[in-house]
């Protein structure tokens, strides 16, 4: 019961719809998954509560960020918003009307495409009081990948992250968990150009919820005179005050790759994901009528 009465203090998709369409508007026209979530957070004002409120207890992510990704794409089956193979959201007009949308018309409009659809997709996911309907690739093929990095050893994700790490130009990864170092998951070094370099240092956390800023902090002393970076890798997402103590005026920077960030660089470099082109074939009745 109590799970449910959480659930119902987090916004249904159809309400986050206008949300979603008034921050990239304020992100000057498109942002990343990242952004976008972040000024839907500044601009609902929501709670710590609410955003750490787990969508299920085999999915890392938050709630609200997975209603979010719904919302992203019933606006894009509604034509408002179109997405590039790097996570970049876009809308797809220099000006948007937002007072003439009407999340329910943007709804409907979506389902009825669903219904009027001749391919075999038939994926129900129910949220809040509603029943979607259809498939979204992307929220599937996350879970499920999402799900079974949580099912490997800590070592194992460790190792995981290392081989990303190299496939994205990292050199020297070397991987340190186990022995005691303060926290330390492992280090390595990146390089620019061929001339510049960076020590890094990193953490992997195989984790189901949200990573706090005290926890960013800890990391943050064990690398201070040893890195010139920190790079804090977790299958979970990152609360809004850990983002803020991450990019602190001052301090060592800290960046972070959260789950659904983890997904899409897996994806990127074909690491345990694989993807595949379906080949669609269509006649062209005007070409007969040329005869």
């Amino acid at each position: 019961m109590a799970r449910k009465r959480k659930q119902e203090n987090i916004p249904s998709v159809e309400q986050l719809l206008i949300p979603v369409v008034k921050a990239l508007i304020l992100l000057g026209g498109s942002g990343t998954i990242e952004e976008i979530n972040e000024k839907v957070y500044e601009l609902e004002n929501f709670s710590d509560e609410q955003l750490q409120t787990p969508h299920s207890e085999t999915d890392s992510r938050s709630q609200i960020d997975y209603r979010l990704a719904w919302s992203k794409t019933y606006l894009k089956k509604f034509g408002l918003l179109e997405n590039s193979a790097r996570g970049v959201w876009v809308l797809t007009k220099s000006e948007v009307d937002v007072a003439a949308l009407k999340p329910e018309e943007i709804i409907r409009y979506v389902r009825n495409l669903k219904q009027n659809s001749t391919t075999k997709e038939d994926y129900k996911e129910k949220i809040g009081e509603d029943i979607l309907e259809g498939i979204d690739e992307n929220l599937e093929w996350k879970e499920k990948l999402l799900k079974t990095i949580l099912d490997i050893s800590p070592s194992a994700f460790e190792k995981l992250v290392q081989r990303l790490l190299r496939e994205s130009g990292f050199v020297e990864v070397e991987v340190t968990g186990g022995s005691g170092d303060g926290g330390i998951d492992g280090k390595g070094i990146v390089r620019l150009n061929g001339f510049l370099s960076f020590h890094i240092i990193f953490q992997c956390k195989r984790y189901k919820g949200s990573i706090s800023s005290s926890q960013i902090r800890d990391f943050r002393g064990t690398m201070q005179g040893r890195a010139d970076k920190g790079l804090f890798v977790t299958t979970g997402s990152f609360t809004r005050e850990a983002r803020k103590e991450a990019t602190r005026d001052g301090a060592p920077p800290i960046d972070l790759i959260d789950g659904e960030m983890l997904c899409e660089k897996l994806k990127e470099l074909s690491l345990g994901v694989k993807t595949k082109l379906v080949e669609e074939i269509e006649v062209d009745e005007t070409f007969f009528s040329k005869f």
